[in-house]
């Protein structure tokens, strides 16, 4: 198969040779953390290096004995869908004792560790960072007690640090999303989504508490996800009067024929004077003041269980790796490091810098400063307290603006989950900012038939949750209906379009603009908002609808997998959508676990094939008792499905046997995942944004009037930043036969699938190795947090 350029492979320069890396889980448990510790000891194997477990965290360190194991290939194996952290996580008093760290000190001296990986949240990397500033102390301090001779001191001169963020309640400042965060909005939302059908079946009102001692976030984000109608968090308590406020927005909702109120409430809730909200407080509130009947779910510890998302083992799986890679480039002057997500990219940042920031944001929360807490949980927090409160509170119409614009919002292509949301976003915006908003039911199709009414801001209650497109949406493009597009345009009077779709929206868009010279009804405002299971489409990394289609290949991939556990050893070939583009086989590969995945993008002949069947034969023989084989639908037209599931079956006889799944539209069907239904709810809400601005830009002479290439864009998010891109410039960047940017940041993460497979492979790490610093305020053309 193809590789990377070679210039960039660093297997040369860093080998783990003679070194000893050791892993550990402490604090609370958080899904993914497996996916990180497995990571961890095959990247490590990889280079070289010996590899650790420390069972039961901390504690494990100071007991020593058999809390401290040799890792093996296999020791990781089946353990990626596995929830919480086999190795054990334990809170240990004696670790922050001085005669802890002695005998911690000691027993990693005794087999010659000096690199530790630490997955955790703020209180066990500071543990860790004292624990490297002390080192050499206690290495004098044992040579003096006789424990140790007196050239391991040189020897193991120095400790090296580097962390990762396990916790599930996103409370580390310096990284857009922890370890386990994503999995828990999983856990929430599916329980939410749940309670919605019997709360809508009685016309109840659920108060529901979700986790956040001292962090609001799982509140705020699944408050956004779900649309619920109030929201609770430590970080920005209500203001004196609030009971009141929320009262009346229930008793509005109910009185516009909403037959349910969702209240969610962290457990850390606050009021202006520090005192507890609680439940039960509220829910005693609403049946005295309204008389609703009310229920209270408190889910606790669910949040914590159940098997990782497709987001956290890859993230985890990046994070594992990128770990390894800082310590092998540490000298004793580097200091202690995490490892952080900052938009699309895996940075690395000084450890204290982080904590010591996270520590700073309960501060000010103890200070009563809350806009300053607010500031400092970072932008991706910000943006979504602002996005939460324009989106459920709707200002009377007095207060809105009148702009006398109309805007049209429309769905193109196949269906993606997490449209609705994005419509859902896109018309409360337009509303709050005085337009007139009309959707366009079955796209240009629809649009060419006048199939175009006004849609308020009640139509659009309970979308986020929706799959597929409600609006329906079909794949024609509007080239050979234009003239009719044009005078549905002049008879409403339309003076902008927001397009969610997507490969035919970005051929649509290319086609209007060009059309613009006969029309100057098109000579409008038009913005694209990327949707596809496919995420092909050019200028943007990520696309709505790709993460949920992840889930689904995820989760089948887990239960196809568990369907032989206990038979003779057996391979799965499973066949995935995407077109021309590999991204689904290639992503869902790393987040399943499989041992290969065929994609266009990487061409691959005979030899590939047999050098991966010889490969997995060796590897049935030793140690694994399934394999997975994942294949885009149109990675080669000639190696089809069915011709690899007889060439593995052929040549896997008397070792394995071989199973297929093709798994279809389920990849584009179910409800949309957390991720999909923000991503869709904040992306959306910048593109109406964007038209309100280009509405006033463009307006003179009583009308509306773009041309110019800047006013017909695509919203895309580009490694950190999310970035409007006039559609004419990304041509260039595009393969139209096979309908696939022709770069893709994605190719990177290949080498990463296979590496954690046991293939010898080159690994790019042009992006690695720069420790950056942790930015109080990050510019705004950074804000590529709107993911999560």
């Amino acid at each position: 198969m193809a590789q990377p350029d070679s210039k960039k492979i660093f297997f040369e320069n860093l080998s783990g040779a003679g070194k000893a890396i050791a892993v550990l889980t402490s604090g609370g448990d958080a899904q993914g953390m497996n996916a990180a510790v497995r990571a961890v000891v095959r990247m490590g194997l990889y280079v070289g290096a010996k590899v650790y477990f420390i069972h039961e965290g901390y504690q494990g360190m100071v007991d020593g004995g058999e809390n401290i194991r040799e890792a093996t290939w296999e020791s990781v194996s089946s353990m990626l869908q596995v929830g919480g952290t086999v190795i054990g996580s334990a809170r240990c008093k004696e670790f922050r004792t001085h005669e802890g760290r002695l005998k911690a000190a000691l027993n990693l001296v005794q087999r010659g560790i000096t690199n530790l990986c630490v997955i955790g949240g703020d209180g066990s990397l500071t543990g860790a960072n004292l624990f490297r500033e002390e080192w050499s102390g206690l290495l004098t301090e044992l040579v003096e007690q006789g424990s140790i001779e007196a050239d391991a001191v040189q020897k193991y001169s120095a400790l090296h640090i580097v962390g990762m963020v396990g916790s599930i309640d996103n409370d580390f400042c310096g990284t857009d999303m922890t370890i386990g965060t994503d999995s828990a909005l999983h856990r929430i939302i599916e329980v939410v989504d749940a309670i919605m059908t019997t709360a809508q079946s009685h016309q109840r009102t659920f108060v529901l508490e979700v986790m956040g001692r001292h962090c609001g976030y799982l509140a705020l984000v699944s408050a956004l996800a779900c649309g619920a109608d109030w929201v609770l968090i430590p970080e920005m308590p209500p203001e004196d009067g609030w009971e009141d406020k929320m009262c009346q927005k229930l008793s509005a909702n109910r009185a516009g024929m909403k037959r349910l109120n969702i209240i969610i409430v962290a457990e850390g809730a606050i009021d202006q004077n520090n005192k507890p909200i609680t439940t039960d407080y509220i829910k005693n509130l609403v049946v005295k003041c309204l008389g609703f009947d009310t229920r209270v779910t408190i889910l606790g510890h669910v949040q914590r269980g159940g098997t990782p998302s497709a987001f956290d083992r890859i993230l985890a799986s990046r994070m594992g790796v990128e770990a390894v890679l800082a310590l092998l480039e540490t000298t004793a002057n580097t200091p202690a490091c995490v490892v952080s997500l900052c938009g699309n990219q895996s940075v690395r940042l000084p450890l204290m810098e982080c904590v010591q920031m996270t520590q700073e944001v309960q501060k000010a929360m103890d200070e009563k400063r809350f806009e300053e807490a607010v500031k400092l949980r970072g932008r991706s927090f910000e943006n979504n307290l602002k996005t939460y409160k324009l989106l459920a509170h709707r200002k009377p119409e007095s207060e809105l603006p009148i702009s006398n614009f109309n805007v049209a919002v429309l769905n193109v292509g196949a269906p993606a989950a997490g449209m609705n949301a994005a419509v859902r976003s896109a018309v409360r915006v337009g509303i709050s900012e005085g337009h007139k908003m009309f959707a366009v039911n079955d796209g240009f199709e629809g649009f060419c038939k006048g199939q175009i009414k006004e849609i308020k801001w009640a139509d659009v209650g309970g979308w986020t949750g929706q799959g597929g497109s409600l609006l329906g949406t079909k794949r024609t493009l509007p080239a050979k209906h234009v003239d009719k597009i044009a005078d549905q345009m002049r008879k409403h009077n339309i003076n902008a379009l927001l397009v969610i779709g997507g490969f035919e929206a970005f051929l649509s868009l290319l086609e209007l603009l060009t059309a613009r010279g006969k029309y100057d009804e098109l000579c409008v405002p038009m913005v694209m908002v990327p949707a596809t299971v496919s995420n092909n489409v050019p200028g943007s990394d990520l696309s709505i609808g790709a993460d949920t289609a992840l889930n689904a290949i995820t989760t089948t991939c887990d239960r196809i997998k568990q369907s032989a556990s206990g038979t003779k050893r057996r391979v799965f070939i499973i066949e995935t959508m995407g077109g021309y583009c590999g991204y689904l086989a290639s992503v869902g590969g790393l987040a399943a676990g499989a041992d290969a995945a065929y994609i266009y993008e990487e061409p691959f002949d005979i030899r590939d094939l047999q050098a991966n069947v010889e490969h997995l034969t060796e590897k049935m023989k030793t140690s694994i008792q399934r394999g997975l084989v994942l294949r885009n639908e149109n990675s080669n037209e000639n190696y089809t499905t069915d011709f690899i599931y007889q060439l593995y079956t052929e040549e896997g006889k008397g070792v394995f046997d071989c199973r297929k799944n093709v798994l279809g539209h389920m990849q584009q069907g179910g409800a949309p995942s957390p991720f999909d239904r923000n991503f869709g709810t904040k992306i959306s809400a910048k593109a109406m944004q964007w038209i309100s601005k280009k509405l006033v830009e463009t307006f003179r002479q009583g009308r509306v009037f773009a041309n110019t290439e800047d006013s017909c864009c695509l919203l895309g998010m580009r490694r950190r930043a999310l970035v409007f891109q006039p559609v004419v410039q990304l041509k260039d960047e595009t393969d139209f036969v096979h309908r696939i940017p022709k770069e893709q940041w994605w190719l990177k993460l290949r080498p990463l699938m296979k590496i954690l497979a046991k293939y010898k492979t080159s690994y790019d790490v042009s992006d690695s190795g720069q420790l950056e610093h942790v930015m109080r305020n990050r510019p705004k053309e950074l804000d590529a947090s709107v993911a999560m």
